[in-house]
């Protein structure tokens, strides 16, 4: 073994090489911060972006950054390549390179993976797929992604917000007074009134999701600067998973707390039992709310009647202001109906309309459907909409609502559309046909009863959520590409509405 003496002045001298580079490193990244921040005129996006940038070393004209994560990386490289290139060039000369250090934590061993990744001489870089959180909804294979950044300006995340429902089109009454109002409040200035968050609560079929694209639209219809989001609380579940699958929790975190202004997340009572969700959406709530940016909530029951939630995440949705939805009065029942009619343009008998708001006083969203098959029936049979017609056809429609379909008689129906014991499609075998009548009998369980993942998979043979939501894609797929599976499921729909109507 050859063992090497230094002497002390030796020593000495390489620890003062060792200094000067450090600090050559620390001064270079100065200067090019400095350059950066004189061509971005916008102090907020310098401070998020750059600042909590580190200089590592600097080794023949190649300086690497120590970056802290994934998305930092792809996002300075599809953003900012440019000034970041112009930069380094003007400080090290024409062959200087740039390198990434990206510092990703790891949630499964807990453990720090430091890849030094390079910079491109292209303007951009294309996101890695694999660490970016995909599909926002399984249902809907065109539906885009929110994680997708197409550029610089937040205002291209896609909102998700449906056009058609605005406060134009939300009649106001005694029923949704307080939400209404509050809700426009949020919309003039996002963040910085006291209904932060705005959680409003109500029954199925009162108008809570209407009100939430109302909120959204009106908010970028006057600050359009504002980068909105409306995510079903569903949909924010598969993002949580898909990202801890990927090990791009980070990312995902970032994401929501970076880009995001106001976000609007429906039927949060989707998260109960769902530990690891609440852990990442009171961490998302806590983000957002300490920036001043504004959250929007909805659920089927008020913060305290909540169940299966963890009590900090109850506390923070009792922070702001909790408003309910109830079933409008009569005469606001009247309004809503005149108020599609006239969208519609269709006209109809006042007492017609008097006798549907009257009788149907559940939800809604049912009177609207009532209106709807009014409509359609004189339609097809050509017959004039009077007040016998109706009364005929609202008799049948409330008695055919009067029970809700299960998903036991969903089962019946398509075994026995199949020629398929349920014991057998319940059972674990892989045959083709048994999957394929257990798949669709998911599917149309999900699609027409109120049901939750999990009870539909504990009754087709005690599967898990995952299993159902992969049921239902694969439905939804071979609809698309099989005439003849789809042509299945649409006599099966029909089977099960008009066998529903015969036993009511």
């Amino acid at each position: 073994m050859n063992v090497i003496l230094l002497s002390e002045k030796r020593i000495k001298g390489l620890y003062n090489i060792n200094c000067i580079m450090k600090k050559n490193c620390k001064q270079v990244w100065e200067n090019c911060l400095s350059f950066i921040q004189d061509n971005i005129a916008d102090k907020k996006l310098f401070d998020t972006w750059f600042n909590p940038l580190e200089p590592l070393k600097l080794e023949d004209d190649v300086l690497t950054l120590k970056v802290p994560s994934m998305f930092f990386y792809e996002f300075l490289e599809e953003n900012y390549i440019g000034v970041l290139k112009a930069a380094i060039r003007k400080e090290l000369g024409h062959n200087a390179q740039l390198l990434y250090s990206v510092t990703m934590d790891t949630a499964i061993k807990n453990t720090t993976a430091n890849p030094v990744l390079p910079s491109n001489d292209l303007p951009a870089t294309q996101n890695y797929a694999q660490n970016i959180p995909v599909s926002i909804d399984s249902q809907a294979k065109d539906l885009p992604n929110p994680f997708v950044i197409p550029g610089l300006r937040k205002v291209k995340v896609n909102s998700q917000l449906n056009e058609n429902y605005s406060f134009e089109n939300f009649i106001e009454g005694n029923c949704n007074q307080l939400a209404r109002s509050a809700g426009y409040a949020v919309a003039q200035n996002p963040g910085k009134t006291s209904f932060n968050p705005l959680f409003i609560h109500g029954s199925v079929g009162l108008g809570k999701t209407h009100l939430l694209h109302a909120i959204g639209l009106e908010t970028k219809k006057r600050i359009t600067e504002k980068t909105v989001l409306y995510i079903s609380a569903e949909q924010f579940f598969q993002q949580f998973v898909e990202s801890t699958k990927n090990n791009t929790r980070n990312d995902f975190l970032q994401f929501y707390q970076m880009m995001i202004d106001v976000l609007i997340i429906d039927d949060i009572q989707f998260f109960a039992n769902k530990t690891g969700t609440q852990e990442v959406f009171f961490q998302i709530f806590n983000g957002l709310h300490s920036a001043g940016k504004q959250l929007i909530i909805t659920s089927d029951k008020s913060p305290a009647e909540l169940s299966g939630l963890e009590q900090r995440v109850i506390s923070r949705l009792k922070w702001g202001l909790s408003a309910d939805l109830q079933m409008p009065d009569a005469q606001t029942r009247i309004e809503i109906i005149e108020k599609k009619l006239f969208k519609d343009g269709i006209s109809m008998p006042k007492d017609v309309i008097e006798y549907l708001a009257y009788n149907i006083n559940s939800s809604v969203r049912e009177l609207e459907g009532a209106l709807i098959s009014l409509i359609a029936r004189s339609s097809i049979t050509k017959q004039e909409i009077t007040l016998d017609l109706a009364k005929d056809m609202i008799d049948k429609f409330v008695k055919s609502n009067t029970k809700e379909i299960s998903i036991e008689y969903i089962q019946k129906v398509v075994c026995d559309y199949f020629n398929i014991p349920i014991d057998t499609m319940l059972s674990k075998t892989r045959k083709g046909d048994v999957v394929a009548a257990r798949h669709i009998s998911m599917f149309l369980s999900r699609k027409h009863t109120q049901s939750s993942l999990a009870t539909i998979g504990s009754k087709c043979g005690n599967k898990d959520h995952a299993t159902v939501l992969h049921a239902c894609r694969s439905v939804q797929n071979s609809c698309e590409t099989d005439k003849k599976f789809r042509f299945w499921v649409e006599e099966l729909e029909k089977k099960i509405m008009t066998q529903t109507l015969r036993r009511y």
